[in-house]
């Protein structure tokens, strides 16, 4: 896989602050994002890259890593691991290993370090291994409607060229991350593949919030049913219900129906609670008719 500058994806230099990588993010996900560009494949392509970007530079250890590394940041444990072992080795014959700069072999000898051949993946002294590294993981982020989030979902999701089919439990919260096994890049000279995190995001909904495994909503009532009661159609995720409303509901009652809700991640046949709150709507415009009856009621 091509090496990706994290710097220029984000459009930001090496020496940008914490502030300015969270700004730049912010601005070119607004941009990218596939929602606002459907049908153009390299703006999918440059989002994908763009989080991951963003994943790395915005954590300072794996920025700091990036910064030495490069694309090999993410095996900087086993390069600084190996670079002990040959300063080790060194002391140990009287050598003065001391890092990059000081490292005084001849490169056309075929006296390479093992520090070395771990880094480039070249092979040792006997020509019979290579250095084996695990691919970088991918991050990708997936948009779903709440009522899109309430049902089981097969998605098709196009990850560095390739389709990948999953099915989407019903049930998944905002900013919950799955991980995809093995469908990361490719490893280094055999090494296995990186992994693919999923982070989705859920669009807010114009009637239902929600509260964990909870739903909640606002139903207007006319005033003569909220003191006469009555009865009501409600619409919930999974159709429409009628709801008996008592005499005498006061603004701001709240009401419970039990496993109208969201359903449980992963728990078939379980759901949350649907909370609704009765706002009660005070009539405007009367006739004098109409004004004349309350004023009755309010003497009596």
């Amino acid at each position: 896989m091509a090496y990706i500058d994290y710097y220029k994806v984000l459009e930001v230099s090496r020496d940008a602050s914490p502030d300015d990588i969270k700004k730049a993010y912010r601005k070119l996900a607004r941009k990218l994002h596939p929602d606002l560009n459907p049908d153009d494949k390299e703006a999918k392509l440059k989002f994908q890259q763009l989080n991951e970007a963003n994943e790395v530079l915005s954590d300072p250890e794996k920025r700091k890593k990036y910064d030495e590394y490069g694309e090999h940041w993410q095996h900087a444990e086993q390069f600084e691991q190996a670079g002990r072992r040959q300063k080790g080795s060194s002391a140990g014959t009287g050598g003065a290993y001391q890092g990059w700069q000081d490292y005084t072999g001849d490169f056309d000898s075929g006296n390479f370090s093992d520090f070395f051949e771990s880094l480039f993946g070249q092979r040792s002294r006997s020509g019979s291994r290579e250095s084996r590294f695990r691919g970088h993981d991918y991050q990708a982020e997936l948009s779903l409607s709440l009522r899109e989030a309430s049902e089981t979902q097969p998605r098709v999701l196009t990850v560095n060229g390739k389709n990948i089919r999953i099915t989407i439990p019903a049930g998944v919260s905002d900013g919950q991350v799955i991980k995809l096994s093995g469908y990361g890049a490719p490893g280094a000279n055999g090494g296995p593949p990186g992994d693919l995190y999923i982070t989705f995001t859920i669009l807010p909904d114009p009637v239902f919030s929600r509260v964990g495994d909870h739903l909640y909503m606002t139903r207007e009532i006319d005033l003569y049913t909220a003191v006469l009661g009555g009865e009501i159609t409600l619409e919930t995720l999974t159709g429409q219900v009628k709801l008996k409303v008592a005499a005498g509901t006061q603004n701001n009652t709240k009401v419970q129906l039990k496993g109208k809700g969201f359903p449980v991640y992963k728990k078939q046949g379980e759901f949350g609670n649907l909370i609704v709150t009765y706002q009660v709507k005070i009539p405007v415009n009367l006739s004098e008719k109409q004004k004349a009856l309350f004023e009755e009621i309010a003497r009596l």
